[in-house]
């Protein structure tokens, strides 16, 4: 046994040796692989390694039994010896590769561009993702993504990418704008993406990426962009744009509207996208740094770091699979999810496998074969299917994984606040959106687990419901509880107060006869408290006769073999509270005298006594029997009555039992009804006796009535009621509160102490959230039903006093006040204002509007003119007068005399021009008290024009005219006075209309292809200045005009490229603001263009002398550089003849150093430093010298050493 348990462990040895080899070359070849994947690779090797130890054990323990196994155990350690070689050797490769992992830039380092730090961990942090969308040409557009950061430990970093590498956040400005807002409630971070006025570059593919410590998550979006039809715009320097906000010389040209214009002539060849990473790997190694300088790479340590990270080893071609598995899956919650792959034989049978195991069909997982694809279907994905899948094809794989992403849970029912008693049990109860879901829960910041609760919390799930218990409530348990899912939170409060006792069953008063038992009754809410009893304030010790019990939550005094001397007042006193209750044992005596033969009848019953010893108290329910002794010979007859009404001894509820010498009159389950005076009558021929008692019937009290809210604070209310109808027999003690907020089921006791009065002051309520009242009577007997409850009721703050108050205009019996509302409103809102005055020295208010105003202005009208008034203004809402807003100072009601002023628009202030048949409407505000007289001029004349219409209010005039004309144009001058004062402007209003045609068009001379026009202005320019003219040309075969010029200046113009051997004749066209004339004047004569005259008779060239002494146009600039990287600096030079350039290093001139390039490119000058030292710092000059002059220049050259990675993280 034991050898073939050895060779099993041998051969499971060998297979885990082989999969560990396996698994070690694929994460040679693949470096990008996770770490933890190695990690499980190496804890892989290492349980081999155990079960090669064990199987060599067992083999040696089998090599002493059985000696045929010797040859095959000699194969096995062989076999041990190349796998552990093997592991040292996958363990070296794994070193370095781990090593290689190390040297990847971490997220504190600097990345390449478009490189991005390799995480740890890929989650679904996105709660919206952005959607791709097709944007106009000129319109803004915004993208709009959430991250939920419930699970983070720190804010999240977002990342807006174009492309492959391109930070947008770098073009950050007028064109690209980013917002970012948080909701502290759902923790869920928003961002916001906007591209202010589309173009044509904007379209292409965009990246978001979401980031935090070694979680991530990203997406991809698309955007095209659709062109608008737009006219060409008429200047070319308009089409130049600029990004950033700084204004005109910010930010980098925009082409993209002058390239538009071009489309029309010429059409654009679009430039591909090029990944500079595709280049680089094909490249050879002497041109990278040729590569990196041509498209910005800076960083060529980390290029070449990445570069080698690239190049892995093709994976081999399958023979099973045409398309494999993705390298991973994801799926929301519930959801279904499809695994396909390609086959190239479409016979072939596949087995799908999830963490090693087959899957069998059934109705969660689907399996299809249609042609050569297979695929897996997963219906209803849950937690347990996030998991690693294979698809098997005879000795070939294709792996995938796939995650399963969970809804956030949102919080459907919230918390209440809990108000209890020490002692007792608490539960904190809500509803989540989904079974099954977690929630943390924790109190004032601590988390509350089941491994550090102990048993004072317990943890219930219900469905959605969840509940925190605590099992017995202490002082230590005050404070906040909160629930936290992943989708939202809630919290409430815990109050917790001491217990109060409450007094479940009094003591009740007795009677009783000599010899016979006596027993006290109490009952508490608190089955720990003990007590003692007292008679006549002495404490009772416990006697053969006297013997008290506590049993639960009852305490019990019994006398036995009562005496006279008994009877008295006892007392029930519990320990360590301040209580007592007290009832009295009466003593009924019984009379026995000697009477003779013939003895008439006696009712044994204490009637005499003036006091309510005949009074019998019964609690409503209770059973009452009372044994009355009858004597008399012969027996006398015995009748009960209630009033008129006899109670007979049949069965029932009320009875009468007769025995011997008793007669007992029996009430079983006392009701109201049963209250009233009752007499017992005893006849017998010696005569009669009669005796009258008076029952009582006393019950808990009915509830209170008419429970309503009269007024309302920020967090306060004030509540009122009725006492009840009945108090049951017994004076009323006081009363109990209860609240709770409306929809909710649980309600919150506001006091344990009994409280006497019916208005109580509830507190600490939450603006703005509906409550509900209820209140419950107590007296001697126990607690009423609870009352109806109250109608809703909302604690609203009056609103602070409104602002600003201002006087706006007095009269002689008016006053104008206006306000701003006030600074603090509340959940109320306003309902709206009113406005109180008073005379100076007075504090008799007079309110001035019966209904609240809405606005925040308002005129108090029918004031005495002359007298000093006060104003105040209050705000009204549910809560009532707002404090008031008062002017600090009388205002005294008299008219104030204004100067009148005219507030001319600042449109009217230059000539107003409108083309004909445009309407005209001009309106001037003015000022002055008295109300001004209004005068309209035309031109120095009063305006009686009736096609111009004039309308004048108290504050403004209105000039307005429906069709405008050219007669309409002149100088308007408006007047407004007041008795001897007044003020007036002037407005210009100019007419036009599209200009007439030029006149005397003719061609004045033709020469080569040219010709030359003249023409004279027109007649009509439409009473306005012209601008230019459009001067077009038509071939007299064709008769087709073409625009040669627009916009020309002069009177006068030269047309060329004209054809040889064709005839032209030209038209002109005036313009002016209103646009081009409607009829164009045509040259009275043509353009011949003749083969003749080709020749042009040019003037002598002189040339130009050019010499100039050097002088550079580009200075050299000061530079840091790293030490070991090549740099170059470089300057541009102009003079004539071609200046003789030095250059200098700390004014020594630098000779032929091999370290050191000097270049002259069309004047550019550039000195190449390679691979430059710490020594090779200092102050660099060029010079320029010719025979003219000479000029130089220099900079600052710094070399900074390179730090080593140890140090950097010092």
């Amino acid at each position: 046994m034991n050898l073939e348990n050895g060779i099993k462990n041998l051969e499971n040895g060998i297979k885990n040796l082989e999969n560990s080899i396996k698994n070690l070359e694929n994460a040679i070849k693949n470096p990008e692989n996770d770490i933890k994947k190695l990690e499980n690779g190496i804890k892989n090797l290492e349980n081999g390694i155990k079960n090669l130890e064990n199987g060599i054990k067992n083999l040696e323990n089998g090599i002493k039994n059985i000696e045929t196994g010797i040859k095959n155990l000699e194969n096995g350690i062989k076999n041990l010896e190349n796998g552990i070689k093997n592991l040292e050797n996958g363990i070296k490769k794994l070193v370095n590769t781990y090593e290689v992992k190390k040297e990847v830039p971490t997220e504190e380092e600097e990345h390449l561009p478009g490189e991005e730090p390799q995480l740890s961990e890929l989650t679904g942090l996105f709660v919206l993702k952005p959607e791709s969308a097709t944007a106009t040409k000129g319109k803004d557009i915004t993208f709009v993504t959430k991250v939920d950061s419930s699970n983070l430990t720190r804010k999240p970093n977002m990342k807006w990418l174009k492309g492959k590498w391109l930070d947008l956040q770098s073009k950050a400005g007028k064109h690209v704008q980013f917002k970012e807002t948080y909701d502290r409630n759902t923790k869920i971070y928003t961002y916001e993406m906007s591209i202010i006025k589309v173009v044509d570059g904007d379209a292409g593919g965009y990246r978001c990426e979401v980031t935090s410590k070694d979680k991530c998550d990203s997406c991809t979006f698309e955007v095209s962009v659709e062109a608008v039809q737009e006219e060409q715009q008429d200047n070319i320097l308009e089409a130049f744009k600029r990004s950033g906000d700084a204004g005109e010389d910010a930010g980098d040209l925009d082409f993209s509207a002058l390239l538009k214009k071009r489309e029309k002539k010429k059409q654009v060849v679009p430039i591909e996208e090029v990944d500079v990473w595709d280049i680089l790997k094909e490249a050879n190694p002497c041109d990278y740094e040729k590569i990196a300088f041509e498209y910005g790479i800076t960083d060529l340590r980390g290029m070449l770091k990445r570069l080698k990270k690239m190049k892995k080893v093709e994976p081999k071609k399958s023979d099973a699979f045409l398309k494999k598995l993705d390298s991973a899956y994801s799926v929301d919650k519930s959801k279904k999810i499809q695994l396909a792959v390609e086959l190239t034989d479409p016979n072939a049978q596949v087995k799908w496998l999830k963490n090693g195991q087959e899957i069998k069909p059934s109705a969660k997982y689907v399996f299809e074969s249609v042609g050569n694809k297979r695929t897996l279907t997963i219906n209803k994905c849950n937690l347990s299917d996030d998991a690693a899948y294979e698809c098997v094809v005879g000795e070939e794989k294709s792996f995938t994984e796939v995650f399963v992403k969970e809804p956030p849970v949102t919080i459907t029912k919230l918390l209440d606040d809990v108000h209890t008693v020490v002692g007792e049990k608490v539960e904190f109860e809500l509803e989540v959106s989904e079974e099954g879901a977690n929630v943390k829960w924790m109190k004032d910041g601590v988390e509350l687990t089941r491994e550090t609760a102990g048993s004072k919390y317990r943890f219930k799930k219900d469905g959605k419901r969840h509940i925190l218990i605590i099992n017995e409530a202490t002082k230590e348990d005050i404070g906040m509880y909160y629930a936290y899912t992943n989708g939202g939170e809630s919290k409430a409060e815990l109050e917790v107060e001491d217990k109060e006792l409450e007094v479940l069953q009094s003591i009740a008063d007795l009677t009783v006869k000599a010899a016979e038992q006596a027993m006290f009754k109490c009952e508490v809410s608190d089955e720990s408290v003990t007590g003692k009893w007292f008679k006549d304030g002495v404490e009772v010790l416990p006697s053969n006769r006297f013997k008290m019990s506590h049993i639960g939550r009852i305490h019990k005094l019994t006398i036995d073999d009562v005496k006279p001397e008994d009877a008295g007042d006892y007392t029930f006193v519990p320990n360590g509270y301040a209580l007592s209750l007290s009832a009295k044992l009466n003593f009924l005596e019984i009379k026995i005298d000697y009477v003779p033969r013939q003895d008439p009848p006696k009712i044994h019953l204490d009637t005499t006594s003036t006091s309510n010893k005949n009074t019998i108290v019964v609690v409503a329910g209770n059973k009452l029997r009372l044994d009355v002794e009858i004597t008399g010979d012969p027996a006398p007859t015995v009748c009960w009555m209630k009033g008129d009404m006899v109670i007979t001894e049949a069965e029932g509820r009320v009875r009468v039992e007769t025995r011997k010498t008793v007669s007992s009159f029996v009430i079983e389950g006392a009701e109201k009804e049963d209250e009233g005076r009752y007499c017992i009558t005893v006849i017998n021929p010696a005569g009669e006796d009669k005796a009258e008692l008076f029952v009582k019937i006393v019950d808990v009290p009915n509830p209170p009535e008419n429970v309503k809210c009269t007024s309302v604070g920020e967090d306060t209310a004030m509540i009122t009621w009725d006492p009840p109808v009945f108090d049951g027999g017994v004076p009323v003690k006081g009363y109990l509160m209860e609240r709770k907020k409306v929809g909710s089921s649980r309600w919150t006791k506001l006091n344990f102490d009994v409280y006497e009065s019916t208005t109580y002051e509830a507190k600490k309520m939450i603006e703005g959230v509906l409550y509900e009242m209820r209140v419950f009577a107590v007296n001697g007997i126990g607690v009423s039903q609870p009352s109806a409850n109250s109608k809703p009721f909302m604690p609203i703050a009056p609103t602070s006093e409104p602002t600003r108050l201002l006087v706006d205009d007095v009269t002689d019996t008016t006053c104008a006040l206006k306000w701003r509302p006030p600074e603090k409103i509340g959940a109320g809102g306003i309902e709206g204002y009113i406005i109180e005055y008073c005379k100076e020295g007075s504090d008799q208010w007079v309110q001035a509007n019966e209904e609240p105003t809405e606005k925040n202005h308002y005129r108090v009208k029918g004031l005495p003119m002359g007298e000093k008034m006060l104003f105040r203004v209050v705000a009204i809402n549910l809560a009532g007068r707002s404090p008031p807003a008062t002017l600090t100072q009388a205002v005294t009601i008299r008219e104030i005399m204004e100067h009148p002023k005219i507030r001319l628009p600042r449109q009217l202030r230059t000539k107003f021009i409108r083309k004909v048949g445009e309407k005209v409407n001009l309106v001037i505000p003015f000022q002055g008290k008295p109300r001004p007289v209004v005068t309209w001029f035309k031109d120095d004349v009063i305006l009686e024009d009736r096609s111009v219409g004039v309308r004048t209010s108290d504050a403004d005039t209105i000039l307005f005219i429906r069709s405008a004309e050219r007669a309409h144009s002149a100088k308007y001058t408006l007047s407004v006075q007041i008795d001897n004062m007044s003020d007036s402007a002037d407005i210009h209003i100019q007419v036009v209309e599209k200009p007439g045609p030029p006149t005397d068009v003719h061609v004045t001379d033709v020469w080569g292809f040219n010709a030359t026009l003249e023409w004279k202005p027109p007649k009509d320019d439409g009473n306005c200045e012209l601008i230019g003219y459009t001067i077009q040309k038509a071939d007299m075969k064709t008769k087709e005009w073409f625009t040669v010029y627009e916009h020309n200046r002069r009177p006068n113009c030269t047309v060329s490229d004209l054809v040889m051997g064709n005839e032209y004749s030209f038209r002109v066209f005036s313009e002016n603001i209103c646009g081009l004339s409607d009829e164009a004047g045509i040259s009275k004569n043509t353009a011949i263009i003749t083969k003749t005259g080709l020749a042009q008779n040019l003037s002598p060239f002189i040339e130009k002398h050019m010499n100039s002494s050097p002088k550079f146009t580009a200075p050299l600039l000061n530079r840091c550089v790293v030490a070991g990287y090549s740099t170059a600096i470089s300057c541009s030079v102009r003079g004539v003849p071609k200046p003789k350039i030095i250059w200098m290093k700390n004014k020594m001139i630098i000779s032929e150093d091999p370290k050191f390039l000097m270049q002259n490119n069309q004047g550019v000058l550039t000195l190449n430093i390679r691979k430059p030292g710490i020594y090779d710092g200092g102050k660099y000059t060029c010079k320029a010298i010719n025979d003219l002059g000479e000029d130089e220049v220099e900079c600052k050259l710094e070399i900074r050493a390179v730090q080593e990675k140890g140090e950097e993280k010092k």
